[in-house]
Protein backbone atom coordinates (compact mmCIF):
# COMPACT_ATOMS: atom_id res chain seq x y z
CA UNK A 1 0.00 0.00 0.00
CA UNK A 2 1.47 3.30 -1.33
CA UNK A 3 0.44 6.75 -0.05
CA UNK A 4 0.64 8.98 -2.96
CA UNK A 5 1.69 12.91 -2.97
CA UNK A 6 -0.15 14.90 -5.24
CA UNK A 7 2.98 16.12 -6.54
CA UNK A 8 3.49 13.34 -9.95
CA UNK A 9 6.80 11.51 -9.97
CA UNK A 10 7.34 11.99 -13.71
CA UNK A 11 8.17 15.19 -15.89
CA UNK A 12 4.91 14.53 -17.86
CA UNK A 13 2.99 14.02 -14.77
CA UNK A 14 4.17 17.53 -13.40
CA UNK A 15 3.36 18.92 -16.98
CA UNK A 16 -0.08 17.49 -17.27
CA UNK A 17 -0.41 19.09 -13.26
CA UNK A 18 0.67 22.45 -14.28
CA UNK A 19 -2.00 22.27 -17.43
CA UNK A 20 -4.86 21.07 -15.28
CA UNK A 21 -4.41 23.75 -12.73
CA UNK A 22 -4.17 26.48 -15.43
CA UNK A 23 -7.40 25.19 -16.73
CA UNK A 24 -9.20 24.39 -13.26
CA UNK A 25 -7.92 26.88 -10.98
CA UNK A 26 -9.84 30.21 -12.12
CA UNK A 27 -13.08 28.67 -11.35
CA UNK A 28 -11.64 28.55 -7.47
CA UNK A 29 -9.44 31.98 -7.50
CA UNK A 30 -11.85 33.94 -5.87
CA UNK A 31 -12.79 31.61 -3.04
CA UNK A 32 -9.11 31.00 -2.47
CA UNK A 33 -7.87 34.07 -3.12
CA UNK A 34 -5.64 33.51 -5.85
CA UNK A 35 -5.06 36.67 -7.85
CA UNK A 36 -4.09 37.48 -11.09
CA UNK A 37 -0.40 37.31 -11.05
CA UNK A 38 -0.55 33.58 -10.14
CA UNK A 39 -3.14 33.06 -12.83
CA UNK A 40 -0.68 34.34 -15.64
CA UNK A 41 2.69 33.16 -14.12
CA UNK A 42 0.83 29.07 -13.43
CA UNK A 43 -0.23 29.52 -17.57
CA UNK A 44 3.14 30.90 -18.51
CA UNK A 45 4.93 27.90 -16.52
CA UNK A 46 2.84 25.44 -18.00
CA UNK A 47 2.96 26.15 -21.61
CA UNK A 48 7.04 26.87 -20.89
CA UNK A 49 7.30 23.37 -19.36
CA UNK A 50 5.63 21.59 -22.01
CA UNK A 51 7.46 23.56 -24.40
CA UNK A 52 10.92 22.08 -22.73
CA UNK A 53 9.62 18.43 -23.01
CA UNK A 54 8.45 18.33 -26.35
CA UNK A 55 11.66 19.98 -27.63
CA UNK A 56 13.42 17.75 -25.49
CA UNK A 57 12.16 14.51 -27.23
CA UNK A 58 12.92 15.86 -30.45
CA UNK A 59 16.46 16.69 -29.21
CA UNK A 60 17.11 13.24 -27.67
CA UNK A 61 15.94 11.87 -31.17
CA UNK A 62 18.59 13.65 -33.06
CA UNK A 63 21.40 12.88 -30.76
CA UNK A 64 20.33 8.72 -31.02
CA UNK A 65 20.40 9.61 -35.14
CA UNK A 66 23.52 11.72 -34.67
CA UNK A 67 25.26 8.57 -33.07
CA UNK A 68 24.13 6.37 -35.50
CA UNK A 69 25.67 8.91 -38.43
CA UNK A 70 28.83 9.13 -36.56
CA UNK A 71 28.90 5.06 -36.75
CA UNK A 72 28.47 5.00 -40.08
CA UNK A 73 30.71 7.49 -40.50
CA UNK A 74 33.53 5.33 -38.27
CA UNK A 75 32.98 1.72 -39.16
CA UNK A 76 31.32 2.00 -43.03
CA UNK A 77 27.27 0.39 -43.81
CA UNK A 78 24.11 1.51 -45.80
CA UNK A 79 23.18 4.96 -45.27
CA UNK A 80 23.75 8.37 -46.24
CA UNK A 81 26.95 10.44 -45.32
CA UNK A 82 25.54 13.52 -45.71
CA UNK A 83 25.33 15.94 -42.78
CA UNK A 84 22.41 15.65 -40.50
CA UNK A 85 20.65 19.03 -39.90
CA UNK A 86 19.93 19.26 -35.97
CA UNK A 87 16.26 20.21 -35.40
CA UNK A 88 15.13 23.82 -34.63
CA UNK A 89 12.69 24.49 -32.32
CA UNK A 90 9.17 24.72 -33.58
CA UNK A 91 7.13 27.97 -33.82
CA UNK A 92 5.49 29.52 -31.79
CA UNK A 93 8.37 29.63 -28.92
CA UNK A 94 6.39 30.60 -25.93
CA UNK A 95 7.75 33.26 -23.31
CA UNK A 96 10.42 32.22 -21.39
CA UNK A 97 10.28 31.85 -17.44
CA UNK A 98 12.36 32.01 -14.56
CA UNK A 99 14.02 29.04 -13.42
CA UNK A 100 11.80 27.24 -10.36
CA UNK A 101 8.36 26.01 -12.15
CA UNK A 102 8.36 23.24 -9.57
CA UNK A 103 9.06 24.80 -6.43
CA UNK A 104 6.80 27.88 -7.65
CA UNK A 105 3.81 25.17 -7.97
CA UNK A 106 4.69 23.83 -4.43
CA UNK A 107 4.33 27.17 -3.03
CA UNK A 108 1.36 27.93 -4.45
CA UNK A 109 -0.21 24.48 -3.77
CA UNK A 110 0.49 25.01 -0.02
CA UNK A 111 -0.88 28.49 0.34
CA UNK A 112 -4.36 27.50 -1.71
CA UNK A 113 -4.00 24.09 1.28
CA UNK A 114 -4.04 26.80 3.80
CA UNK A 115 -6.38 28.81 2.25
CA UNK A 116 -9.54 29.15 4.99
CA UNK A 117 -11.78 28.39 2.30
CA UNK A 118 -9.97 25.33 1.32
CA UNK A 119 -11.96 22.21 1.35
CA UNK A 120 -10.95 17.86 0.31
CA UNK A 121 -13.41 18.12 -2.53
CA UNK A 122 -11.78 21.34 -3.72
CA UNK A 123 -8.20 19.76 -3.11
CA UNK A 124 -9.83 16.83 -5.20
CA UNK A 125 -11.06 19.32 -8.47
CA UNK A 126 -7.87 20.50 -8.59
CA UNK A 127 -5.46 17.03 -8.23
CA UNK A 128 -4.13 17.99 -5.25
CA UNK A 129 -4.63 15.41 -2.95
CA UNK A 130 -2.71 12.20 -2.90
CA UNK A 131 -4.29 8.74 -3.88
CA UNK A 132 -3.84 5.34 -1.92
CA UNK A 133 -2.79 2.86 -4.18
CA UNK A 134 -1.52 -0.75 -4.15
CA UNK A 135 1.58 -0.95 -6.46
CA UNK A 136 2.76 -4.40 -8.12
CA UNK A 137 5.70 -3.78 -10.71
CA UNK A 138 5.27 -7.56 -11.60
CA UNK A 139 2.05 -6.82 -13.28
CA UNK A 140 3.18 -3.98 -15.26
CA UNK A 141 2.83 -4.65 -19.33
CA UNK A 142 3.67 -1.59 -22.01
CA UNK A 143 0.81 -0.92 -24.17
CA UNK A 144 2.82 0.45 -27.77
CA UNK A 145 1.26 2.18 -30.31
CA UNK A 146 2.64 3.91 -33.69
CA UNK A 147 2.59 7.20 -34.77
CA UNK A 148 4.54 8.92 -37.84
CA UNK A 149 7.22 11.62 -37.27
CA UNK A 150 8.34 12.39 -41.32
CA UNK A 151 8.06 8.66 -42.58
CA UNK A 152 9.71 7.36 -38.98
CA UNK A 153 8.32 5.40 -36.54
CA UNK A 154 7.24 6.98 -33.37
CA UNK A 155 6.23 4.16 -30.58
CA UNK A 156 3.53 6.02 -28.23
CA UNK A 157 3.65 4.39 -24.92
CA UNK A 158 2.53 5.74 -20.82
CA UNK A 159 5.14 6.01 -18.39
CA UNK A 160 2.59 5.46 -15.02
CA UNK A 161 4.54 4.73 -11.54
CA UNK A 162 7.96 2.98 -14.00
CA UNK A 163 11.00 5.05 -14.04
CA UNK A 164 11.63 4.40 -17.60
CA UNK A 165 10.99 1.87 -20.68
CA UNK A 166 13.39 -0.45 -22.65
CA UNK A 167 12.63 -1.02 -26.70
CA UNK A 168 13.96 -3.31 -28.87
CA UNK A 169 13.25 -3.85 -32.19
CA UNK A 170 13.79 -6.15 -35.45
CA UNK A 171 13.65 -4.76 -38.61
CA UNK A 172 13.54 -7.81 -40.58
CA UNK A 173 17.21 -8.18 -41.54
CA UNK A 174 17.47 -11.61 -39.86
CA UNK A 175 19.21 -10.28 -36.31
CA UNK A 176 16.42 -10.23 -34.54
CA UNK A 177 15.27 -8.02 -31.52
CA UNK A 178 18.01 -5.62 -31.16
CA UNK A 179 18.10 -2.88 -28.10
CA UNK A 180 16.91 0.54 -29.67
CA UNK A 181 16.69 2.67 -26.63
CA UNK A 182 15.71 3.48 -23.15
CA UNK A 183 13.78 6.61 -22.44
CA UNK A 184 12.45 8.59 -19.27
CA UNK A 185 9.63 10.00 -20.98
CA UNK A 186 7.48 9.17 -23.85
CA UNK A 187 7.08 8.95 -26.76
CA UNK A 188 10.31 7.25 -28.67
CA UNK A 189 11.52 8.30 -31.95
CA UNK A 190 13.44 5.96 -34.40
CA UNK A 191 15.54 7.58 -36.39
CA UNK A 192 17.25 4.96 -38.04
CA UNK A 193 17.46 5.47 -41.83
CA UNK A 194 14.16 4.71 -43.54
CA UNK A 195 15.24 1.21 -46.16
CA UNK A 196 14.60 2.18 -50.15
CA UNK A 197 12.21 -0.67 -50.03
CA UNK A 198 8.82 -1.50 -47.96
CA UNK A 199 10.15 -3.21 -44.74
CA UNK A 200 8.50 -4.59 -41.71
CA UNK A 201 9.84 -3.34 -38.49
CA UNK A 202 9.20 -4.92 -34.87
CA UNK A 203 8.62 -3.17 -31.80
CA UNK A 204 8.56 -4.69 -28.05
CA UNK A 205 9.13 -2.79 -24.83
CA UNK A 206 9.44 -3.68 -20.97
CA UNK A 207 9.61 -1.13 -18.33
CA UNK A 208 12.14 -0.34 -16.01
CA UNK A 209 12.62 0.55 -12.44
CA UNK A 210 15.38 1.18 -10.37
CA UNK A 211 17.81 0.68 -13.07
CA UNK A 212 16.00 -3.07 -14.25
CA UNK A 213 13.63 -5.02 -16.32
CA UNK A 214 10.31 -5.45 -14.25
CA UNK A 215 7.03 -7.09 -15.55
CA UNK A 216 6.14 -8.30 -18.85
CA UNK A 217 7.21 -7.80 -22.03
CA UNK A 218 4.38 -5.93 -24.06
CA UNK A 219 2.77 -7.65 -27.42
CA UNK A 220 4.91 -6.80 -30.43
CA UNK A 221 4.15 -3.50 -32.55
CA UNK A 222 4.28 -4.42 -36.32
CA UNK A 223 5.05 -0.98 -38.54
CA UNK A 224 5.75 -1.05 -42.19
CA UNK A 225 8.15 1.97 -43.23
CA UNK A 226 9.40 2.58 -46.49
CA UNK A 227 8.18 3.28 -49.99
Amino acid sequence: MTNNSFMPSTDSGKADLLEHLTSTLPHYAALLEANNDDLVNLHADAVAFRYALKSLADMQAYAHHWTEFKNLLRDGGAGSADWSVPPMLVEPIPAAVSPGIIPRLSALVARLKTHKNYTSAIGLDLWLVGSTSVVDPNTWKPILTAQNKAGHPIIAWTKGAAAAIEIWVDRGDGAGFTFLTINTEPNTNDPHPLPSNSALWKYKAIYRLHDEQVGQWSDVLSITVGV
